[in-house]
């Protein structure tokens, strides 16, 4: 819980300068076309936690034919995000993002297998992956956008998100099947801030795509 809270706590701080910082190009923007823009993230990143919740289920009932299948559309989900940013960073950078997803998703994975097997070391690597990742996906961001994202506002955002899967995971592992209710609400109103919070990014950096 520790380690949940020090990245909450990072990511309300790194808003907040966010939302602090005005760009004269956010008034010229089309209301509608970054709606357009903020609904078809919300929708990616949020079958991205509904695809990585039944890898999860399966993992923990032993279902490897599902999980598989499953895995696939976590992947596949994972390229649509990616590819979302084409239009405005290239499809060498969307590969690399890409990747970069590819990487949590394989460290949240490899965290739900190291729980089922009770094998703590392997759950601590786990854990090591996904802040490694989250600094590399505040890293990548930073890079394409560094006129409009302060440091660390991306990884504040990937870090509290990689704890919520722990959460799941370590609840699905212990069956309490009632804090798990509670849990995916909250992992969904956090993925909807990650995609909000891309697309003002997007939006401040390239005005003239949402015109």
């Amino acid at each position: 819980m520790g380690k949940m809270y020090s990245a909450m706590v990072v990511l309300v701080l790194a808003l907040a300068s966010l939302v602090g910082y005005e760009s004269p190009a956010v008034g010229e923007v089309n209301p509608i076309r970054v709606a357009e823009m903020q609904k078809t993230l919300r929708d990616l990143w949020l079958g991205h936690i509904f695809m990585i919740q039944h890898v999860v289920l399966f993992n923990t009932s032993n279902d490897p034919a599902a999980r598989d299948a499953a895995d696939k559309q976590v992947l596949a989900n994972a390229k649509q995000i990616a590819n979302v940013f084409i239009p405005f960073y290239g499809e060498a950078r969307s590969a690399k993002l890409f990747t970069m997803l590819s990487g949590h998703y394989a460290a949240v994975k490899a965290y739900s297998e190291a729980t089922i097997a009770g094998n703590i070391r392997q759950q601590d690597a786990a854990l090591v992956r996904l802040g490694s990742n989250a600094d590399d996906i505040d890293g990548f961001f930073i890079g394409v956008n560094p006129n409009h994202l302060p440091k660390g506002i991306v990884r504040g955002l990937i870090e509290a998100h990689g704890a919520h899967h722990v959460l799941q995971i370590n609840q699905y592992k212990k069956k309490e099947y009632a804090k798990l209710e509670e849990t995916w609400p909250m992992m969904r109103q956090h993925v909807y801030v990650i995609a909000d919070t891309l697309t003002t990014l997007l939006a401040k950096q390239f005005p003239d795509k949402f015109q």
